[in-house]
């Protein structure tokens, strides 16, 4: 499906979707539970993908009050039954490593697999430490790669891994191990990349009553622990990846004498992309985000780049990126080469979608460099090569676009905001169907 984005001016209020992140982990959370409720869950391709998992596991997901805000879910109580058929993740990456750890539990064995872009990304440190835990966990295609085949009766103990691969790696043994025999503790190896997203899983383990902590080399959970979340239920924050679209909407392309773009839900949280609010400030954009009452206001300035690490908030490159196309001088995003392990290699997919605007750009290993100040975006063809970060970071260009801008694979948004189009329209954007 494509889109086409023109030269827009936009304001208004809208409301953040739900965090993709929290509500996976909330709805595996819930599955390994006797059963809990999770209140304003994101309903999207990759959730829907966990969804699915915690009932082949054996737990029973109902959508009945959806309408409603509400996902209730009868979960297998800590020990995840044989599925009867292979899991199919999809495009998740979240769900396949979170469910390989789920999976390593059982008594039998589960086959994972998903689509193209899945079965390319790396599991390898995982498995491993999968097997040295005492289960079995191995690619079919020996390269750490879906389709994986796991389980066995994970036990627990003591494991070394890498930090610098993904972060998912070790959210997955934390909640796993909670109902191991064992606990499992995790001495990391190298640096940690993505960190915030392991203070989300603690704070959502916490919030259904499992203790996990930080240890001088890395974390550890006790095993014997059961999932029971505070009062029967867990509330499911918004989503700062999916702010930071709308955000850089309102910093780039906000109507002349508005108040810009008001972002509702916004409250805080663990997550690391709430760095967007601070990036953006840095590059000029008016910004106030009202921390009590989860409000981000967001509008124009006079736009300067400058240099952001992207090694804890690696979803932001590609909104960084469209920003600093619009922006004065250089905006440089290092330390990103763990960007390119997406669903997309990001880092050189931003580089060239971009180039076919107009803008100026200069890719390394671990550095991109937009020169906003040699660069004059002129709408074109792009493509959100099958990742909705891609596309949804070209459209925020294309508001800045000389004439139309079309995106194609714009459908790639139902992954973490499948109302994407419909609130960029809602703001003003002049956004039609190919």
């Amino acid at each position: 499906m494509k889109k086409h984005v023109s030269q827009s001016r936009v304001s208004g209020r809208c409301r953040a979707p739900p965090s993709k992140s929290y509500t996976h982990r909330a709805i595996l959370a819930a599955g390994y539970a006797d059963e809990a409720t999770v209140e304003d869950p994101l309903v999207s391709a990759d959730t829907r993908a966990t969804m699915r998992a915690v009932s082949a596991f054996g737990g029973t997901v109902d959508r009945s009050r959806l309408d409603a805000g509400t996902l209730t879910i009868d979960g297998f109580d800590g020990r995840p039954g044989v599925p009867d058929d292979v899991i199919n993740c999809e495009n998740s990456g979240t769900t396949t490593r979170l469910v390989t750890a789920a999976a390593a539990l059982a008594d039998g064995l589960t086959v994972l697999t998903g689509d193209d872009s899945l079965r390319s990304r790396p599991h390898g440190p995982l498995l491993d430490a999968v097997e040295a835990l005492g289960a079995r966990a191995e690619s079919t295609r020996r390269n750490g790669q879906a389709p994986l085949v796991v389980g066995d009766s994970l036990s627990g103990g003591t494991v070394s891994m890498p930090g610098d691969v993904s972060s998912q790696f070790i959210t997955a043994l934390l909640m796993a191990g909670a109902v191991t025999d064992e606990g499992i503790e995790i001495d990391l190896e190298t640096e940690l990349k993505s960190a915030p997203y392991v203070e989300i899983t603690l704070e959502v383990l916490d919030a259904f009553g499992v203790d996990a902590e930080h240890t001088d080399s890395g974390f550890r959970v006790e095993g014997g622990q059961q999932y029971t979340p505070h009062g029967g239920s867990y509330a499911v924050p918004g989503d700062f990846s999916s702010i930071s679209y709308l955000a850089a909407a309102g910093a780039v392309a906000a109507a002349e004498g508005s108040d810009g773009v008001v972002i509702e839900g916004a409250q805080p949280s663990a997550q690391g992309d709430t760095a967007i609010v601070d990036v953006l400030d840095r590059m000029g954009a008016q910004i106030d985000w009202n921390r009590d009452d989860g409000e981000l206001h967001a509008a124009g300035g006079d736009l300067s780049g400058i240099e952001v690490d992207v090694g804890d908030t690696p979803d932001l490159l590609p909104t960084i990126a469209a920003v600093g196309a619009v922006a004065d001088g250089e905006t440089r995003i290092v330390n990103c080469e763990h960007v390119r392990l997406k669903e997309t290699d990001r880092v050189s997919a931003m580089a060239e979608e971009l180039e076919k605007l107009g803008a100026e750009v200069t890719e390394e290993r671990d550095t991109l460099t937009v020169h906003g100040g040699e660069s004059a975006l002129v709408g074109a063809e792009v493509d959100g090569r099958g990742d909705h970060r891609i596309a949804m970071a070209l459209a925020v260009a294309g508001l800045v676009a000389e004439g139309t801008t079309t995106v194609a694979g714009a459908e790639h948004v139902d992954v973490s905001f499948p109302d994407f189009w419909l609130v960029l329209d809602d703001l003003g954007a002049t956004v039609t169907d190919a």
